[in-house]
């Protein structure tokens, strides 16, 4: 699943192609993507518009559009959203594709089509309950060591499973978790309440360390991840623990 420094690689490279651009058409070829409104009102609400804005919260990228509309998507497991020139070669597993005035296209393609897709005002995003519940992100002001102290205090539930639960720390999943326990020298298995200062202190500079360096890196490409410009990451060059559970680093962090 792409995690915060894929999808805000994505960001970044569709904000440079995208932003200006108007939507002229929306070939729609798997309705059950489509969560909000219904299908002829979602092509209603693009089709003409032009993106303003490319933003993430989390792991959604949120397109504000011209009229104050949000085309948010939610990648989840196998999700691509790529720009294509005009003439190149679509991804064979397209789902949505927007063709744009520039003679482009904006293309959502997914193998395993877990992905969902939406377009809401601002005020109606609370109708996304993942992204409204979010919680801070890695490097942003509000994620703060006292804020992390703060709420790992009475939790009893594994230190790996309290960063992936989103409510507390927007963005994180499988990879990052585990590369930020590596880094901070923490068990997975551990329960939340048993760290200690220095411990929440390791962790949330580890937690900042792993994002910007994934970030750096271009993100992590396994099999699915592809960014706004339908390339790979490298940062699984660079990975610590994840996917290596026979490691020496792997057995050192345990």
């Amino acid at each position: 699943m792409p995690e915060m420094p894929e999808v805000e690689i994505i960001r970044r490279g569709l904000a440079g192609k995208l932003v200006d651009c108007q939507i002229i058409d929306a070939d729609i070829l798997l309705p059950r993507l489509i969560k909000w409104p219904g299908i002829d009102d979602f092509s209603a609400s693009v089709v003409g518009r032009t993106i303003k804005q490319v933003n993430r919260q989390g792991k959604y990228l949120l397109f504000v559009l011209d009229n104050g509309n949000n085309l948010v998507f939610h990648l989840r497991m196998t999700g691509r959203l790529c720009w294509v020139a005009a003439g190149a070669e679509q991804d064979a597993y397209r789902r949505i594709v927007f063709a744009l005035d520039s003679g482009d296209s904006l293309v959502y393609a997914d193998t395993r089509t877990l992905g969902t897709v939406y377009v809401l005002p601002q005020e109606d995003l609370w109708r996304i309950s993942g992204l409204a519940s979010l919680g801070p992100e890695p490097l942003s002001e509000a994620f703060t060591a006292e804020y992390l102290s703060l709420v790992l205090a009475k939790k009893r539930t594994k230190i790996k499973s309290f960063l992936l639960n989103q409510k507390y720390i927007g963005g994180l999943g499988n990879i990052y978790a585990d590369e930020a326990l590596a880094v901070a020298g923490i068990h997975p298995l551990r329960t939340a309440e048993t760290l200690l200062p220095d411990e929440v202190k390791r962790l949330h500079a580890a937690v900042n360390q792993v994002i910007a360096e994934g970030i750096a890196d271009g993100g992590t490409t396994f099999r699915d991840y592809r960014n706004g410009e339908g390339k790979a990451g490298h940062h699984q060059e660079r990975l610590l623990v994840y996917g290596r559970d026979k490691s020496p680093a792997s057995t050192a962090a345990m």
